[in-house]
């Protein structure tokens, strides 16, 4: 039984909505963090990443930074650019990215759903990345960026969103990027109680993306529960900001892998070495999108090659079945000893989003191999996360990413 409950929101006012909403803080490095603060003072990456304030020399992960953050944050909310709610509420967001929209419900997850595996991972955390937003979120004393979650579709949610979507939306703006969003409060009563019912029929929430703010959020909460050893359950501290999407609604884009070189192999003999894992579907000088699972195109000396998995190398396996495993496990270890794909520099993974000609341009810069993949499904996920499994890196991009700073959950 999921526990997905209504909160009280720190939101932008409408007038400062469309300037305040950012790109989540680890879509930029510190150089393009600095130039987007420039641009606009007002973007919540400011907050998100205060290291923006101070000069280069000033670590990123300086205690001074963090308190920044919080200072920045609360003055606001001071000031006036942000309201606070008189009461709980859900909220619906809705992203629309090329025609096609995802609509979610803004709520807060609880920690003990994490930690007792109702809201299910696919990916492993790495500590150091945990530490920067374990710091932020404690500091800050709120919860600036939802985590990315998703549900199995369900009818009464579904009812409940359709009807509310038919009235003027609290927020409709679209962003630079050309995403729009669009925003709706939820505080009728029977609204309210009739979703928080239908999460808690649900024995599986998953985590889409977001990982390490997860994980993090968890541990500030565990670390408020030491402290003090009388909580309820009931405090603010034992919940994480979410957005909850139905699986239906949901694209996951191929996540790619370009390599800096063939491992000591001539062209010939890296090719010789394909065939025995792909049967060759075409080649062309113009770039080919995988169009199934089990397909996926290479990029070698200026030609694309459409590749499709021989049967013997395709598995019922909900890991070793993933073309990102079948890849990985047949070519890029055992061929281009690739052993671990998190950590040697001689791989790289360009998101989906940057389209094939990007590819291209890596391989005439840096690498001298690329392969496009056929998107990971929203299926394939559940069925990992569902077997307590994990996926190799990099094996979903979502897109559009979500906003920080629209919603805001404090942990007072």
């Amino acid at each position: 039984m999921a526990k997905v409950l209504p909160f009280k929101g720190i939101r932008p006012t409408v007038e400062k909505c469309s300037k305040i909403a950012a790109l989540p803080y680890d879509v930029y490095n510190r150089e393009e963090a600095k130039e987007v603060v420039a641009k606009n003072p007002d973007s919540f990456l400011a907050i998100d990443r205060a290291e923006t304030s101070f000069p280069d020399d000033v670590d990123t992960y300086d205690e001074r930074v963090y308190k920044k953050a919080h200072d920045m944050l609360w003055d606001r909310i001071e000031k006036g650019d942000f309201v606070t709610e008189d009461k709980k509420v859900y909220y619906i967001y809705e992203l629309i990215m090329d025609g096609r929209s995802q609509t979610g419900i803004v709520a807060c997850a609880s920690i003990d759903d994490y930690i007792n595996n109702i809201i299910k991972k696919h990916e492993n955390t790495r500590a150091d990345k945990e530490v920067d937003r374990i710091n932020h979120v404690s500091v800050c004393e709120a919860q600036t960026g939802p985590i990315f979650l998703a549900y199995r579709s369900n009818d009464t949610i579904n009812a409940i969103v359709d009807k509310i979507k038919k009235t003027p939306a609290l927020y409709d703006f679209t962003a630079e990027d050309g995403i729009t969003h669009k925003a709706w409060i939820i505080d009728n009563e029977d609204d309210i109680n009739a979703i928080g019912n239908a999460f808690s029929g649900m024995d599986s929430i998953y985590i889409a993306d977001g990982h390490h703010r997860c994980a993090s959020a968890c541990k500030v909460g565990l670390k408020r529960r030491e402290e003090n050893p009388s909580y309820t359950g009931d405090e603010e501290f034992n919940y994480f900001l979410s957005v909850l999407f139905p699986d239906d609604q949901l694209m996951i884009m191929d996540y790619n892998r370009v390599v800096k070189d063939l491992n000591g192999l001539d062209s010939e003999s890296f090719i010789k070495k394909i065939e025995e894992v792909f049967d060759v579907v075409k080649t062309d000088d113009n770039a080919i999108k995988p169009s199934k699972k089990g397909e996926m195109s290479m990029y070698l000396d200026g030609k694309w090659t459409l590749l499709n998995v021989k049967d013997k190398f395709k598995s019922d396996d909900p890991i070793l079945g993933l073309d990102v495993s079948i890849l990985q496990n047949e070519i890029l270890k055992p061929v281009l000893g690739i052993e671990d794909p998190k950590t040697d520099k001689r791989i790289d993974f360009v998101g989906g989003i940057r389209g094939l000609k990007e590819l291209e341009r890596r391989c005439s810069n840096d690498c001298v191999l690329a392969f496009a993949m056929y998107p990971t499904s929203i299926g394939e996920l559940f069925d990992v996360a569902d077997a307590h499994l994990l996926m190799p890196p990099k094996s979903t991009w979502f897109e559009p990413k979500l906003r920080s700073g629209m919603f805001i959950h404090s942990i007072k």
